[in-house]
């Protein structure tokens, strides 16, 4: 790890101005960014300190939104029982996401912008060539082992799964992201890698997110996180699927439905297919399953992650069947 200077501003446009080099990174939590440095991929120049700033940590839930300051830590949302009633996703999400340490130490805006968990990513040394890291030395992971990487949204220079659980949720539920006075859709505010995977954000330096307000509709208060891992525990998902459901008046017949899909693609992933297959019909088994597929279209595999073609579907089908009480 290399030396930087930090500063500690003292207010969140003070904060914003040091943040306008490039070169400078903001610390919250400090749970990615520790992370990153210590394996020689973040290496600022300069630290910018925000965890004491007065008011990015505040929790509402109202009746028509819930918002969610960016200093509020995962854990403190995961266990905010208004959280739990308005949108259980969302809670759901963070109380699976990495481990107790972590989520008592790490923020919500600070959960947005954690980067991949892709070896090749994070190890400089063994692998120079990575476009997310080092654009234009090409990508690693093609041709490599690639069991843990991205089937959906993928591209000839990057394959890397976002890793995130809270994002999946945030992106089912059409939440915004508030970067100052800027709104940005949080569908919106992941980047497909294209031929820039470097980019990963619409942000400009020096921009800061202040909060995240999600939506208040009756398919977020009748939602579920279904992650599926490889063990238990402090793992990240094989495949994931944030769910909410709307049921007519008849009990039967599906008024609306968001389905969004985590541990398969390059970002959160908005299976609309589904949506639309599904929105209208009557609420059964087969049907959901048969619609369920839909989730994988435009996916593309690389060997040993084609296993998450096939599991998607079925994670998506069991988190839906699971919220009509027929899983």
């Amino acid at each position: 790890m290399r030396g930087f200077s930090y500063l500690r501003p003292g207010s969140p446009d003070e904060a914003r101005e040091a943040a306008r080099d490039p070169s400078a990174a903001f610390l919250a939590g400090g749970t990615t960014l520790l992370d990153l440095a210590k394996c020689g991929v973040a290496e600022p120049e300069r630290v910018v300190d925000i965890t004491h700033l007065s008011g990015l940590a505040t929790i509402t839930v109202g009746d028509d939104r819930i918002t969610l300051g960016a200093l509020a830590t995962m854990s403190r949302v995961a266990d905010e029982a208004d959280i739990r009633t308005h949108c259980p996703a969302v809670a759901e999400a963070l109380s699976q996401a990495a481990s107790a340490q972590i989520r008592n130490m790490a923020t919500i805006g600070g959960n947005l912008m954690q980067r991949t968990r892709c070896a090749y990513f994070r190890d400089p040394a063994t692998f120079p060539a990575c476009n997310k890291r080092a654009p234009g030395s090409g990508c690693a992971a093609i041709g490599g082992a690639v069991r843990n990487h991205a089937v959906l949204g993928v591209s000839e220079s990057c394959i890397a799964t976002y890793p995130g659980d809270l994002a999946t949720a945030l992106v089912a539920f059409d939440a915004v992201v508030h970067v100052g006075e800027r709104r940005i859709a949080a569908d919106d505010f992941f980047l497909l890698p294209g031929a820039t995977p470097d980019r990963e954000h619409p942000l400009e330096p020096g921009e800061m997110i202040t909060a995240i307000a999600i939506p208040a509709s009756p398919a977020a208060r009748r939602s579920t996180y279904l992650k599926i891992r490889d063990r238990q525990s402090y793992e990240f998902a094989a495949a994931s699927a944030a769910v909410g459901l709307e049921l007519a008046a008849d009990g039967r017949t599906i008024r609306d439905l968001r389905v969004a899909l985590g541990g398969v693609a390059t970002k959160p992933w908005r299976a609309r297919g589904v949506e639309d297959a599904l929105r209208g019909k009557i609420f059964e088994p087969e049907t959901v399953k048969r619609a369920s597929l839909a989730a994988m279209e435009g996916a593309v595999d690389h060997g040993a992650n084609r296993f998450k073609i096939d599991l998607a579907p079925r994670v998506v089908a069991r988190a839906i069947l699971t919220l009509g009480g027929l899983a």
